[in-house]
Order: structure tokens, then sequence, then C-alpha cells
């Protein structure tokens, strides 16, 4: 770290203003990738795709590029200022969200998607790295909990923002061929909610660094140059060039036949699904984010073995890792294919889903991540094991209301039953995220995320959107409407939150021996 950088403890109201900041950041970062969801019958209409091709775009174009980034710049905001790779990152995302609504095909706005997934992985990381030097450890799993309200708000705001000027673009301009420079009203849309960000950029800014780990004894830095470190990173990720560097950092030939061997394999299972699904550029795109987190994590236990071990080889941090991607499967894929179902079944205007999922998620979300930050807190006081079973009850809460909103036959008893599972899905989240930093030593808390963040992303975010569409396109084609074929697919793909929660099971039991392990070496380095 560096120690010019430090700073005094700031006051109570400093740390709060910071944790506002934050929460407006990660706001901004669900309303730009959420607002597709909104915008996505317009697309389909205007640019003629499918909806495996919504899928992509919501899920696979943005989650690759968010998952492999959030690796290097997880690690950079280890060994770096985070509030300037905050206020970069922000900048960044907001204008690619806003060049999106310069995009005349699917290419285009697939090439803003892959910016905006490079822009926001630089966030969280390096934002919950802040929040843990900015409060002590009773009061973590609140504030993390708070920051991620964030998720709920911005999924709201991009709902409700996006219907509204959907309808009101259409009500100005019925021709839209009259329209400023011919825009449509998804491409207003995106411009709209893209522009602000590099506003609050400059904000964040301003914020101080604190001391890193300051409320844990303090913390070793990371060894060698921050922008070094990111770019062996990234080298890490790159065919031929991870070999180069295996090599160069010692690595055995067992280690390097493993890892072309793994190379291999990916490219013959990319060759089956394309293959059966006819669909290259998923396969592609997500068999080049596994390979990349796969090549890293190899490089990384040369380099820094002992978070790599504190990483890797605990099956808390493992099973709760898996297990999140399947409730974030529920969280983002239902969430996204949730607006056009109710569309297609009861033919309800853009401004009012909108306005009803959106304020509904926006408050529903934000109430249960509060609640279940502040319940996990006061039960982590007296049972080690306190924000898991905030976590496993939330869980079986959002599998249920996943449930009753596909068996809905009401606009009334949707609308409820989705509320209520945005509510389940939030309670879930602050626990999962704060679990994932306490088991990790300070300064590998960011990577930690990172690679949290990565996994729940390539399942949960680049499979579960895409796949929703892919299985519904399958459906159409057999003869059900589009209201019914997505109802089918999205019932098929519960599978992903069920089997997470059994992996949550297992993250549950052998927690305290893996969170030991983390306080013990904390201990020797302090002593």
């Amino acid at each position: 770290m560096d120690q010019s950088l430090a700073a005094p403890r700031e006051s109570r109201g400093y740390a709060n203003g910071v944790l506002v900041i934050l929460f407006l950041v990660y706001v901004l970062n669900f309303l730009d990738r959420q607002i597709l969801a909104i915008l996505a019958e317009d697309i389909k209409a205007d640019l003629g795709v499918s909806d495996a091709d919504l899928g992509f775009l919501y899920g696979t174009a943005f989650a690759v590029f968010y998952a492999t980034f959030g690796i290097p710049l997880g690690r950079l905001a280890d060994a770096w200022n985070r509030t300037r790779l905050i206020s970069i990152g922000l900048g960044f995302w907001s204008l690619m969200t806003a060049l999106s609504g310069t995009a005349r095909g699917f290419a285009s706005l697939a090439a803003c998607r892959f910016g905006v997934g490079i822009g926001e992985s630089s966030a969280s990381p390096a934002a919950i790295s802040l929040l843990y030097d900015y409060y002590p450890p009773h009061l973590r799993t609140t504030v993390v909990a708070i920051y991620a309200g964030g998720v709920y708000i911005g999924l709201g705001c991009g709902l409700f923002l996006g219907g509204s000027i959907l309808d009101a673009w259409a009500a100005w301009y019925p021709d839209t061929s009259l329209a400023p420079l011919g825009l449509k009203g998804w491409q207003v849309a995106f411009m709209a909610v893209g522009l602000p960000g590099i506003l609050l950029a400059l904000v964040v800014a301003r914020i101080r660094e604190p001391e890193r780990g300051r409320y844990d004894g303090g913390s070793e830095a990371v060894k060698g140059s921050p922008f070094k470190e990111v770019l062996v990173s990234l080298g890490s990720m790159l065919p031929v060039i991870n070999l180069a560097l295996l090599h160069r950092n010692g690595a055995s030939l067992t280690l390097v036949l493993v890892n072309v061997v793994a190379a291999i394999l990916l490219a013959l299972a990319c060759w089956g699904l394309v293959a059966i699904t006819g669909d290259v550029t998923q396969w592609v795109a997500l068999s080049i984010g596994v390979f990349a987190a796969f090549s890293w994590s190899q490089s990384f236990l040369l380099r820094d073995p002992e978070v790599f071990h504190l990483l890797f080889r605990s099956p808390a941090m493992i099973c709760l890792t898996i297990s999140a991607a399947g409730i974030v499967f529920v969280g983002v894929a239902f969430a996204f294919w949730s607006v056009p179902l109710i569309q297609r079944s009861y033919d309800v205007a853009s401004s009012q889903v909108g306005m009803v999922v959106g304020l509904s998620s926006a408050v529903s979300g934000f109430c249960g991540i509060t609640f279940g930050g502040v319940l996990a807190d006061r039960l982590r006081r007296k049972w080690i094991r306190g924000k898991l079973v905030v976590y496993l009850v939330a869980a079986v809460g959002a599998i249920l209301l996943s449930t009753l909103f596909l068996t809905s036959h009401s606009l009334t008893m949707s609308y409820a039953s989705l509320a209520s599972l945005f509510f389940f899905t939030a309670m879930a989240t602050g626990p999962a995220m704060a679990t994932i930093n306490d088991l990790n030593v300070p300064r590998g808390r960011a990577t930690s995320y990172a690679f949290f963040t990565m996994v729940t992303t390539l399942i949960g975010t680049a499979i579960g959107p895409y796949l929703i569409g892919q299985i519904s396109d399958v459906y159409t084609a057999a003869g059900n409407s589009p209201a019914e074929a997505l109802r089918l697919a999205m019932t098929w793909c519960l599978m992903l939150p069920v089997a997470g929660f059994l992996f949550g099971i297992v993250a549950y039991i052998v927690l305290p021996r893996d969170e030991a392990r983390v306080q013990s070496r904390m201990q020797v380095r302090a002593a």
C-alpha cells in the first residue's frame, strides 16, 4: 500500500457520507445494466433480435467482461488508491451506457455492453474494501447491506425511468423519423441514464483513502507495482502469454500441461455447444471468460500463495460462492425476464410495468437487504454461523416466491409475488458478501470479492438470462405462445437456485473452521 494515502480515522459522519456516495455509485451500477429489461421489447422489435440475443446482451455480453476484468481490477483495488479506481470506472461505464444510445445494430450495442461490463467491474471490490476500512467489524454486514441496497434502487429506477422515457418519447414523436437525429425511445433512455454518472465520478474522486486494514491490526502491502499487478493479471488470462508468465514464475511442467489441457477441453465444449445451439457468440464469449478465470487462478497461486490458499482452499468460500451464483440467477435472470413475461401475459404498457415492478424492486429490495444485514450482524455476535442462517432462510424464500410468481394467473398476484421475491433475494445479499470478505485477510479482500463476483456473474448473469432466452425460443418454435414459452423456460431454470441452496448448507457446516483459520493468520501477523 502507498502509505502516503493513509489518513487519520475520520468521524462516523464522514464515514456515513462515504457510504451514501458509494451507495449512489452502486445505484447507477445497476440502473445502467437493468434498464435493458424495460427496453428489451422495443430493442427486439427495432433491431430484429431473438430472446436468446436479448439474453446475451443483458447477460453474457456484460457478464463476461465484468467477471474477467473484475479480477485484475480487484487486484488493483488491493494495491492502489481505491477511490480513484472507482471514479475512473464510474466515468467509463457511464460513458459506455450513454453511447449505447447511438447503437444502430446488434453488434454496436453488444460492444457498448462490453464496455459497461469492464467499467462496472471496478466498483464493488474497491467499494467494499473501502467500507471495511471505514467501519469496525460489528457494523460491517449492516454497512455492506446498505451499500448493496443500491442494487434494488438501481433496478427499480432503471425500470421506472426506462418505461417513462419510452412512453413519453412515443407520445412526443409517434413518427420517430421526425424525432431529433431519428432517435428511438430506447436510445434516448440509454443516454439519459448514462450521463449523470460522469458527474458523480468527479465527486467520488474527492473521497479520502483510509489506511488499509486499520480495524484489523493493519495490512501487509501487496508486493510490486499496482499497475504491474494488473498487467500480470490480464496477461495470465491470455493464451500463450499466460504460459510465458507461468514459466517465469517457476511453474512446474505439470501446471503448464494442466493449463493447455484445460484450454483444449474448453474449446471442445465450446464447439459442441455451438453445434447444438448454433449460437457462436454466446459460447465463445463464455468459454473465454471461464478460461481466463482458470488461467488467472494458476498464476495467482505462484504470485500470492497466502491469499490464494485462503481463497481456493476454503470450502466455505467455494461453496458459498457457488451457492450465491444460484441465488444471483434468481435476482438477475428473473428480474430481467419478469418484465417481458408480464408484458406478454397481460399486455400492459411499458410505463405501468416499469413503475410497478421498478418501485416494488426499489422498496422491497432495499428493505430486504437492510433487514438481512442488520439481522445478520446481530445473530453473528451470538453465533458464528449467524450470517449464513439469514442467507439460507432468504434463499428458501427466494425459491418459493419464484415458484409462486411463475404459477400466478393474475396481474395482481404476479406483482405481489415479484415484490416479495425481491425482498428475499435482497435479504440474502448482505450476509453472503460480508461472509466472503470475512474469509480472507485485509489485503486479499478485494481480490476475494472479485473472485466471488466473477463466479456468480459467469453462472448467474452470463448463463442465466441467455439460458432462459434460449429455452424460450425452443418452446416458441414448438408452437407455444411467447408468454407461455418464457414461463416454461423460467420454470425449468429454477433448478439453479435449488442447487445453490444445497451448496449453501455445506458452507454453513464448514464455516467455523475456515473463519478460525483466517483469524489465526491475522493474530500471528499482529503479534
